[in-house]
C-alpha cells in the first residue's frame, strides 16, 4: 500500500493532505523519513508521523456539523482564529474535516477519519453535488443566471455547468440555490463576482445524499443509517 494512502486509512488525514505530511519530512518508514510519495508500505512496517506511531484501522466515524461563520477548517491557527475541531469537544476519535468551508460561510461540513471517502468526496473527477443557499445584494437578470450555469472564469479558470435557481427576490436582495459538482477556493464568492454580484450570505446545505437537516449553527451528529447507506454506496464503487 502506497504510504499517502496508509496514513489516509489510518484517519490521519485526507491523502492529499497526508502528500504535505510526507513532503515536509514528517513521516517516518521504520525509523527513517519518507519524501517519497511512491514508497510502500508492508504489513510489518512501522509508520510515525510526529514521531507517534499511527496504525491503519476500520473503526470508521462519520460526523456532520453544521458550521459557524468566524470558524477555518483547521486543526490550529498560527493567527488565533477559531477552528472547526473547537466545536467537536466530545468526539474522542480523531477525526478531520473533508473538504473546507471559508472563514465567512457556514452550513454543512463532514467529519471523519476514513481517508479514501474523503479522498473521493473531494477530488473534482468525483462531481459529487454540493448545494448551496446563496444570497446577493440587488436583484440578478435569466441571462446573468444563464451565464453563471453555463460556466464562468473565475480567474484563469472557468468553472463547469452548474444548477442556478432563484428562490426569492425583491430589489435589495436575491436568494438563489446554486449546485456544484467542484469545489475550487471560494468558488461561488468568485461566480457571483464574475457578473459584479455580492454575495452577503452563502451556506452550503447538501453533499451528495447528506443534507444538513435541523441542525442548529456549531451542532454536529452522527450521520443516520439513511447518510450511511448513502457512504457504504460510494465505498462499494
Amino acid at each position: 500500500m502506497r504510504i499517502n494512502k496508509y496514513l489516509a486509512q489510518a484517519g490521519l488525514a485526507s491523502r492529499r493532505k497526508a502528500e504535505d505530511l510526507i513532503k515536509a519530512g514528517k513521516v517516518k518508514l521504520n525509523g527513517k523519513v519518507v519524501t517519497e510519495l511512491a514508497t510502500d508500505v508492508k504489513p510489518t512496517d512501522s509508520v510515525s508521523v510526529d514521531n507517534n506511531h499511527v496504525n491503519v484501522s476500520n473503526n470508521y466515524v462519520y460526523y456532520k456539523l453544521n458550521k459557524p461563520k468566524g470558524y477555518i477548517c483547521t486543526a490550529s491557527d498560527e493567527r488565533g482564529r477559531k477552528t472547526v475541531m473547537e466545536l467537536l469537544r466530545g468526539v474522542h476519535t480523531r477525526v478531520f474535516p473533508v473538504g473546507r468551508l471559508d472563514y465567512d460561510t457556514e452550513g454543512l461540513l463532514l467529519f471523519t477519519n476514513d481517508g479514501d471517502l474523503a479522498n473521493f468526496l473531494t477530488k473534482p473527477k468525483s462531481e459529487v453535488e454540493k448545494t448551496y443557499n446563496v444570497t446577493i445584494e440587488g436583484t440578478i437578470t435569466q441571462n446573468e443566471v444563464k451565464k453563471l450555469s453555463s460556466g464562468v472564469d473565475i480567474g484563469g479558470y472557468t468553472t463547469k455547468p452548474c444548477s442556478v435557481a432563484v428562490v426569492e427576490s425583491n430589489p435589495d436582495t436575491t436568494k438563489l440555490k446554486v449546485t456544484i459538482t467542484e469545489g475550487k477556493n471560494r468558488q461561488i464568492r468568485k461566480m457571483f463576482e464574475a457578473i459584479n454580484k455580492n454575495v452577503t450570505f452563502l451556506k452550503r446545505v447538501q453533499i451528495g445524499e447528506i443534507h444538513l437537516g435541523g441542525l442548529s449553527r456549531g451542532e454536529y451528529v452522527k450521520l443516520n443509517s439513511k447518510e450511511m447507506k448513502y457512504i457504504n454506496k460510494i465505498k462499494s464503487n
